[in-house]
């Protein structure tokens, strides 16, 4: 299931690459139920892995990965602004490991990665022109003079 052209996509931090609109809509696609069934099954799924969460605090899915509440303990910190301590209570937090198969397909991602940052160096290259031949982020291709 891909829910994006390109899997390589990386936007700004803090900006979502994938919704539950879209998982929901390719999910729908790819099994043939309508979006508003898929949607509830979908959601009705998140819920089942907060309630676990929340009654158990742990839950582990095999081949995606371990979903596990943690306490974290009180601890004296600093205002970055007036240098002032301050008392952070504790608190519970959600963490995840994932599991082999998700660990593997992160690094097959690295890998494609750093052998695109390999092509991309040996593109720079002297044309006949005298001009050097640059790739520019958004992957166009710049002339630089010498």
């Amino acid at each position: 299931m891909s829910l994006t052209s390109d899997p390589a996509i990386c936007l700004p931090e803090g900006e979502p690459v994938v919704t539950k609109k879209e998982i929901v809509r390719t999910i729908s696609e790819e099994i043939g139920l309508t979006q508003l069934k898929t949607k509830e099954i979908v959601q009705k799924t998140f819920d089942a892995i907060v309630e676990t969460l929340v009654e158990e605090g742990r839950i582990e899915l095999r081949n995606f990965g371990v979903f596990e509440v943690k306490r974290r303990a009180p601890r004296k910190a600093r205002n970055p602004r007036t240098g002032e301590k301050v008392a952070v209570p504790e608190k519970f937090v959600v963490t995840f490991k994932p599991g082999k198969e998700m660990e593997e397909r992160v690094r097959e991602l690295e890998r494609r990665e750093a052998a695109a940052r390999i092509a991309q160096r040996e593109r720079l290259q002297a044309s006949p022109d005298g001009t050097r031949v640059a790739e520019t982020p958004d992957t166009s291709t710049a002339y630089v003079s010498e």
